[in-house]
């Protein structure tokens, strides 16, 4: 039943993904040609294409009334983002630099945004007030003197994927406007169908294994979720573009901690179940995070070891939780 069950959240995972790729494809292709100030929002829209998977969990979970699996797909996510998607895109490419002032900025306002809801939650809930204090937060990232970082994402993702070409091609779809809206609320609908039933068959293997449910997030979910990221570093460094790299594994850290967990909590506000597997994964991804940090600080490189070791970090991470 257990086996069933993970092959099954697997597979929807997988359409959630595809149908995320459907969605940002379609915006992509509205927002070609549009003026100055509507390209700059459609960026920041276009650059969170890679958390929509998680983001349309955290919404259906907090609906459903089971918030947990959203904190345990964000802290999951953000672990697996550094240590495992990071950690297999740069040993795959080998020795990485960091260009630009990552450094100096974004680095420690990832930090400071997956640490964020610790402080938030030591009262073992995240209330709608904490919600707002995370989504504001997200906002002067965005709209901030970041906002580039975000054009720069959205015109890297200016081009389409192979899946949706071989979909259009398949199907003859006209490049008109009117049939790119279907294809993004269509895009939209399967992502609340699949996530739905991802909520729902993550509740029942809690259930039946025997652990709560902010594990099955923390660890089954945010793999498949964290499947985009994976993609995009491995494209970004295959192009040499490391800046993109970073700039999309730090982006989507603020984006899980700040804008997925305060749309969550706003919906429904988050209690704290599983405290010492909460605490034990914040504490992972400190651990981690600052790792990655000192690798990237010496020399401004990432090396192939460095990687294997973020790797390693991971899979401990793991028999620590179970």
């Amino acid at each position: 039943m257990v086996p069933g069950l993970v092959f099954l959240i697997l597979i929807f995972s997988f359409l959630l993904i595809k149908s995320a790729d459907l969605a940002i494809v379609g915006l992509r292709r509205l927002t070609k040609g549009s003026s100055t100030g509507v390209f700059t929002f459609s960026a920041i829209i276009l650059a969170l294409g890679t958390s929509f998977p998680e983001l349309f969990v955290g919404i259906t979970s907090a609906l459903e009334k089971e918030s947990n699996l959203t904190l345990g797909v964000v802290i999951g996510s953000n672990i697996a983002n550094i240590a495992l998607v990071g950690g297999l895109a740069a040993l795959f490419a080998g020795r990485v630099r960091v260009h630009g002032d990552y450094l100096k900025h974004d680095v420690w306002i990832a930090m400071v945004a997956g640490v964020l809801p610790l402080f938030l939650v030591l009262d073992k809930t995240l209330s709608r007030v904490d919600g707002l204090i995370l989504l504001a937060m997200y906002l002067a990232y965005a709209t901030g003197f970041f906002r580039k970082r975000y054009e720069q994402i959205g015109r890297e993702q200016q081009e389409e994927s192979f899946a949706y070409r071989f979909f259009r091609k398949f199907n003859h779809i006209e490049s008109k406007k009117t049939k790119e809206f279907g294809r993004v609320f269509v895009g939209i609908a399967l992502l609340l169908f699949s996530a739905d039933v991802i909520v729902k068959l993550s509740t029942t293997l809690a259930t039946y294994a025997g652990i709560p449910l902010f594990v099955v997030g923390l660890v089954i979910l945010a793999v498949g979720t964290s499947l985009p990221e994976l993609a995009f570093s491995l494209r970004s460094l295959e192009d040499h573009e490391p800046s993109m790299f970073f700039g999309n594994l730090l982006g989507s850290i603020i984006a899980n901690s700040t804008l997925i967990v305060g749309v969550a909590s706003l919906i429904n506000p988050i209690r704290i179940v599983a405290v010492h597997e909460y605490f034990l994964a914040v504490g992972a991804f400190a651990i981690i995070f600052l790792t990655f940090w000192f690798f990237i600080r010496t020399n401004h490189i990432l090396e192939r070891w460095e990687a294997g070791l973020l790797l390693l970090l991971y899979v401990v991470f793991l028999i620590q939780e179970f």
